[in-house]
């Protein structure tokens, strides 16, 4: 635990994590004063067409967007700080020769770095939320089948379809320490699971993989569309969560292994 609140209150002490919070609060209130102002509405974009129609549309249409490229970048910000940045300060071999084990230290960086980007996710769900109710009010919700879905369950569709974002940025996370760890650059730490997801997400729309697209870390992130239909689909939820605990506990188990065996003096 005492590894957990150091690095907590380091995370928070930089910058770059304030600035992620900054964006997470005020990007969708942006999105949705930009959308307000407009005549016309991205119908182009799920859930676009009705952003105007129903505040619970926004942060629906936020999460599809956020879900293709900003989530793999939360994840490898916040981990790259984590990891890479003792190395980029030269501060491993001050770390690792204390009195805590270098397990501790793994440990309390892994939970340091899921807690914040977590923290980030919930951020950035209430801010697209509120938004959009201030932007058109609570009024019922057109999901995917046609369908209206009004009051407090649009609101719990809307939250429930944020935090199943959580199971596979966890993912990106565990992928981003392992990348870290390997290379020691924060720019590979940070970047890798950018280039990564989108690479993921291109091969997913090539259609030349068929169920192999499955196995992709980001394909749990539109998992949540199974949430907006007449009846719900909940396969790819649990499906996903388990290709996530397979990628996670892999790149954790390898970066645990390598950051143990580091030689530091």
């Amino acid at each position: 635990m005492s590894v957990l609140k150091v690095e907590l209150r380091k995370l928070a002490a930089q910058g770059p994590i304030l600035a992620l919070f900054a964006v997470c609060v005020f990007a969708p209130m942006l999105v949705a004063i930009v959308l307000g102002l407009q005549d016309g509405l991205p119908k182009d974009t799920l859930f676009g067409r009705y952003v105007k129609d129903s505040g619970f549309a926004l942060p629906l249409l936020v999460l599809g967007f956020v879900g293709l490229w900003g989530f793999p970048l939360l994840a490898g910000m916040v981990t790259g700080l984590v990891f890479a940045g003792e190395d980029a300060h030269g501060t491993w071999q001050l770390m690792l020769t204390r009195s805590r084990s270098r397990s501790q230290v793994f440990s309390g960086k892994v939970l340091a770095a899921s807690l914040t980007v977590l923290a980030l996710l919930a951020t950035c769900a209430v801010s697209s939320l509120l938004s959009g109710l201030a932007l058109s009010g609570d009024r019922s919700l057109v999901d995917l089948t046609g369908s209206s879905i009004g009051g407090r369950r649009a609101a719990l569709v809307v939250l429930t379809s944020w935090a199943t974002a959580a199971v596979p940025l966890l993912g990106f996370v565990a992928l981003s320490c392992l990348l870290s760890v390997v290379s020691g650059s924060a720019v590979i730490g940070t970047g890798g699971p950018v280039v990564l997801g989108l690479l993921m997400q291109l091969l997913a729309l090539v259609g030349s993989f068929g169920v192999a697209t499955n196995a992709f870390l980001t394909t749990p992130f539109t998992a949540w569309h199974g949430l907006l239909r007449d009846r719900v689909y909940i396969a790819p939820l649990w499906q996903g969560a388990l290709v996530c605990l397979v990628w996670s506990i892999g790149c954790l188990l390898a970066a645990r292994r390598l950051l143990l065996r580091r030689d530091v003096t």
